[in-house]
């Protein structure tokens, strides 16, 4: 028997060099994401100054933060609760309750929605930015989702403001919520770094991205229950990751008990994979995005 190679062989005799190229690519990851780490202030500089530019001018201010996703309640409340009658359709006791439910699930949703929709211009707004010496390009779709985040957050109170005077008590399960939040921000993440770098060469995105998102809102439990579809299109729903997610909103905060945390660590797998090879996409088509914009 021919005597077994000695480890520093290894690598070339069973296909190490394909390994060893995946490991220094994953270093240089590492490596760019502590870049990033290193602009926080500045991320928290852009984000604030789109705050703040987002509601100059009006009237009412930061309080639109509030304002909006109430009325949006409001008016998927009437649509789908009494002209549709979804509500009885997914076995709700009453209105009120199912509008609870749609609004736990709509503001997760607005909140990538408009991630999205953003990213895919965000390069061509801040083209100046861009242009100038040694910006730090990845920055600008993360201003974009974290200032969704933001609103996200604001909207929270509206939605316990609600779930306390319609008489739907809160559990601890509610502490769930930061795990929700973090595996929404990496998957979003990952699909805005990569909308944003592509939509830079094929600006056709952005119109085939809004009827997407027009699909996918239909396709994840938001104006109606997981449980109340057929077995068969639960198999294809579990294929969407924003179904897993915004299930861990409806349980932490309308059901009252623990998410499916097989579900939502497949959920966190999916996110760090489209993190991963969005960023990986974002990185390599960076030195074409200031001859492009």
């Amino acid at each position: 028997m021919p005597p077994w190679p000695k480890w520093k062989h290894w690598p070339s005799r069973f296909g190490g060099k394909a390994l060893c190229g995946i490991i220094a690519a994953d270093k240089k990851m590492i490596e760019k994401l502590k870049e990033i780490l290193r602009h926080r202030q500045l991320i928290t500089i852009l984000v604030s100054r789109e705050l703040k530019a987002r509601y100059r001018g009006t009237v009412l201010g930061y309080f639109w933060s509030l304002l909006n996703p109430l009325l949006l309640m409001l008016v998927y409340t009437v649509v789908f609760g009494y002209i549709v009658g979804g509500g009885r359709m997914a076995g709700f006791a009453s209105t009120k309750f199912y509008a609870l439910f749609m609004f736990n699930g709509i503001l997760p949703w607005t909140w990538f929605n408009a991630s999205m929709m953003e990213s895919a211009n965000v390069l061509m707004v801040h083209g100046a930015l861009i242009k100038k010496i040694k910006f730090p390009i990845e920055v600008l779709p993360i201003m974009v989702v974290a200032t969704n985040m933001v609103h996200f957050i604001l909207a929270l109170p509206v939605l316990i403001f609600f779930f306390l005077i319609f008489g739907k008590p809160l559990t601890l399960w509610v502490l769930f919520l930061p795990i929700s939040l973090l595996v929404q921000f990496i998957f979003t993440m990952g699909l805005c770094f990569l909308i944003s770098a592509l939509t830079v060469h094929f600006r056709d995105i952005k119109d085939i991205l809004a009827n997407l998102l027009t699909l996918w809102f239909f396709s994840t439990p938001i104006i109606y229950t997981y449980e109340s579809i057929p077995k068969a299109l639960k198999m294809v729903l579990n294929f969407n990751p924003m179904t897993h997610l915004v299930e861990s909103y409806h349980y932490a905060f309308y059901y009252g008990s623990l998410p499916h945390w097989k579900r939502l660590s497949v959920t966190v797998l999916v996110g760090l994979l489209f993190f991963y090879l969005g960023y990986l996409i974002f990185d390599k088509l960076r030195d074409t995005f200031v001859e492009e914009v």
